[in-house]
């Protein structure tokens, strides 16, 4: 008989009480209409406006199976979040995605459907191809973010099309083995796991998704991020 897979999804959190409950409406209608088990791990990095309120409402209301919170004492970058929360990762399937709407939740069905199809070891959302695209970003925005991804691109050749993006579906021992050999910790963490995963010879996948800017709280990418990346893509091209 064949083995129901599970799917765990990796939410890092900082100040996102108001992006919470509806987000975690989103996905349990997405898993149920698609009738796929699932739970919701909260990574969140104590944030003051009150998140943790929220997701201890929301475990009340969808169950303890379904929802849980993995606090940490402060911000300490998304790499160690991912790492945290896959210790308490139940499914044999790892979703990691943003909990400020910049990726929807309908596009795990199709992301699902793809792994299916080729047994792939990894699914990445990809705004550079097919129907994909971003939208809430202005001229120079994209610019940079497509510019950003084409540099990676030429310099690392991995052959994905959205190498920054962060809203990926990971086999969980693929996750496990890609994340044991980052070593970024910052902006540059999703890059380096995806050319880390290309070198180690796991089968990546794209299906294209629709990105909107967050509706709720600030974006985090400036001036000093972009030179962060620049930098790390150069380090990478030295290592890998």
């Amino acid at each position: 008989m064949a083995v129901k897979n599970k799917y765990s999804i990796l939410l890092p959190t900082y100040n996102e009480r108001r992006n919470l409950p509806i987000i975690t409406w989103l996905l349990n209608r997405t898993f149920t209409e698609n009738n796929l088990d699932w739970e919701l791990i909260i990574i969140d990095d104590a944030s003051p406006d009150g998140t943790q309120t929220v997701a201890k409402q929301l475990i009340n209301a969808y169950g303890s199976n379904r929802i849980k919170l993995q606090p940490r004492a402060g911000k300490l970058g998304l790499g160690t979040a991912y790492v945290h929360g896959l210790q308490f990762a139940t499914g044999n399937f790892v979703i990691i995605m943003d909990a400020d709407f910049s990726h929807h939740p309908k596009f795990i069905s199709r992301m699902v459907a793809k792994q299916a199809e080729g047994d792939y070891d990894i699914v990445t959302g990809t705004r550079y191809a097919g129907d994909g695209g971003v939208f809430g970003w202005d001229l120079k925005r994209k610019f940079v973010s497509r510019g950003a991804n084409l540099f990676a691109d030429t310099v690392l050749r991995p052959g994905v099309s959205d190498l920054t993006g962060s809203f990926r579906l990971y086999k969980k021992a693929v996750l496990q083995e890609v994340i044991r050999r980052t070593e970024s910790k910052g902006y540059t963490f999703q890059m380096e796991m995806m050319v880390r995963a290309k070198g180690m010879g796991f089968k990546v996948a794209e299906v294209p998704i629709t990105f909107v800017d967050r509706l709720y709280g600030e974006s985090k990418l400036g001036g000093d991020e972009i030179v962060e990346y620049a930098k790390g893509v150069l380090n990478l091209w030295l290592k890998v």
